[in-house]
């Protein structure tokens, strides 16, 4: 027997909404154990990438070669004739830390597997680096160069303009001369100085000083060669306390 029109629409129409009920997805839910941390998008990415080392404050435990070893290198080898760019003798290059590296052959904590170690200390003086008639490194200089081998010979870079200039009551000693003997000396020593100006000792240092050469050159003030010569200028602290120090009358202090 045939259900009526009417019972077998509604008979129809439940099933249908049945149907729709049993497909509904019930809301996504984070269970209370799991370790969800919201994204803060007020955080400053930083970029790890980044080669910029500058703004590190410099650590007084640590040699860093654009400050302290690159200066000696350009004073006392990276220089016309030698080891720059542009004369490139023997093919190695020392002013920059990528030549420094691949062509002074410096493997990072062997000294003795370092030629540019080696030849600073070579006995033989047909051999060793500078060569006759310039000086010797001193001792200081060779066992700076030595560290930053033994620390693994990495181009580390810092920021020392918030720590001051002293430039009252500048030493001679403990400041001035520093500066000449590891920017200057590698040039202006021996038997043989450049441009026969000679700043190996206090009185070569303060004639230049009197003279009004040694703040013009350092300064690259007009009228007076460039020095260090081909390389970069001496950061504005050390300019200021070698003016400071011949405004005070140069001093051996």
């Amino acid at each position: 027997m045939t259900a009526p029109n009417g019972l077998a629409f509604l008979v129809l129409a439940g099933i249908v909404l049945m149907l729709i009920a049993g497909c509904r997805h019930e809301p996504f839910m984070m269970a209370e154990d799991d370790d969800f941390m919201p994204m803060d998008t007020t955080v400053t990415v930083i970029d790890t990438m980044s080669n910029d080392t500058t703004q590190v404050p410099c650590d007084s435990t640590k040699v860093y070669f654009e400050q302290q070893i690159l200066p000696i290198l350009r004073s006392s080898c990276a220089f016309s004739g030698c080891h720059d760019a542009a004369s490139a003798q023997d093919g190695v290059v020392l002013d920059n830390y990528a030549d420094v590296v691949r062509t002074g052959d410096v493997r990072p904590f062997d000294l003795s597997g370092s030629d540019l170690y080696e030849v600073l200390v070579e006995e033989d003086n047909d051999d060793r680096m500078p060569p006759a008639p310039r000086s010797r490194l001193p001792a200081d200089q060779i066992n700076l160069i030595a560290t930053w081998i033994l620390e693994g010979a990495e181009n580390l870079m810092c920021d020392n303009s918030g720590q001051g200039c002293q430039t009252t009551n500048v030493s001679f000693a403990a400041t001035i001369k520093p500066i000449i003997e590891v920017n200057c000396q590698g040039c202006h020593s021996g038997g043989a100085p450049s441009g026969g100006i000679d700043l190996s000792n206090y009185a070569g240092i303060k004639a230049r000083a009197e003279s009004g050469q040694l703040l013009g050159s350092i300064d690259w003030q007009a009228g007076f060669s460039r020095m260090p010569q081909g390389g970069a200028k001496l950061d504005q602290c050390k300019i200021d306390q070698i003016a400071a120090w011949i405004a005070e009358g140069a001093p051996e202090n």
